[in-house]
Order: structure tokens, then sequence, then C-alpha cells
């Protein structure tokens, strides 16, 4: 039997603690145990991180897919072609796929974060929400959503950085933070 959502919402998680793409991630693992289709389009993030290595498990119900890397931040620089061409590659698909009827669950991972570093214009990503089909569920990660998208979504989860242990010097550890 195929179940499929009676209505879709989009739900935002933003703010500056850990764990936005985790649970937007932990979302696909609940959606897939009740046999939801999720795609996942994680944007900035060319980093071989280890939840893919976890999702491959469950490929039948989630797809993960890569549209650039984050270098230009680091180097404090904007975004260049390259970048900007990869990165609305990924959202023309992350479209194809939303409206493709496939999927119950669609994820842009780092998508509000990649409109601060004018990957995006906010007017692009409230065009995507309003073409979602109404039966599907649409979540947006990442830090500083604009207010615009927080008035169009339905449910907005803030993570508040309270304390971490990057203030002690502790680095990224793999299979918890990558």
């Amino acid at each position: 039997m195929m179940n499929k959502l009676k209505q879709g919402f989009v739900q935002i998680y933003t703010g500056n603690g850990k764990g936005k793409s985790t649970a937007a991630i932990g979302q696909a693992v609940r959606a897939a145990g009740f046999g939801l289709k999720t795609y996942i389009a994680q944007f900035m993030k060319e980093y071989p991180y280890n939840e893919l290595n976890s999702l491959r498990q469950l490929s039948e119900w989630i797809t993960v897919e890569q549209f650039g890397g984050d270098d230009f931040v680091y180097k404090k620089e904007l975004p260049d072609e390259k970048e900007l061409a990869k990165a609305n590659k990924g959202l023309q698909i992350s479209k194809e796929k939303m409206l493709s009827g496939e999927f119950d669950l669609i994820i842009l991972d780092e998508i509000l974060v990649s409109i601060y570093f004018k990957l995006f214009k906010t007017k692009d990503i409230v065009e995507y929400i309003k073409l979602k089909p109404e039966k599907t569920e649409l979540i947006l990660t990442g830090r500083y959503c604009p207010e615009e998208l927080i008035e169009l979504a339905d449910l907005v989860t803030e993570m508040k950085e309270v304390k971490h242990y990057y203030q002690k010097g502790v680095q990224s550890r793999r299979g918890i933070e990558s």
C-alpha cells in the first residue's frame, strides 16, 4: 500500500544552533518508515558528510543530491559563476522532483544560508514555495532565514546555540558534525 500525505506543509529549521540539517534528515528517516519518499537537495555541501553513507541504506525511500560547495565563504568572496550555476541547477532539479509527484517530502538543505551568501534571491524561494503541490511536505534549512519566508511557512523552528564545545576549541568530529 502506498501511504501518501493528505496535506503537505512548509517547515523551516533555522537559527545559529547545531541540528538543522540533522532534524531534516531525521524527518526523512521517519517518513521512510511510513513508506514516504523524500528528495534532499543539499546546497553548499560538496563534502562527503557521513549521513550520505547512512542514507544509502534507505535509497529506496530517500534520494540525496549535492549542488555546489562553500569554498567561496572561507575565501570571503561572493560565489563565482560556476557556483551560481551549480546552485541554480540544483534548485531547478529539486523543483522538477517536487512537481513530478514521485516524492512526498522535499528537503532543501542549507537553502536559507544560500540566500544569505547570494546564491539565490529570496523571491526565487518564495516562487518555489508557491509551486509546492498540496500533498507535498517542504522543509527548508539553514541560518539567516529571511522574514518573508518565515511568514510563508507553516512551521518554523529556530535552533538556538546556548553552549557549544567549539568555544573550547573542539573541532568538527567525524560521525557527529560531519
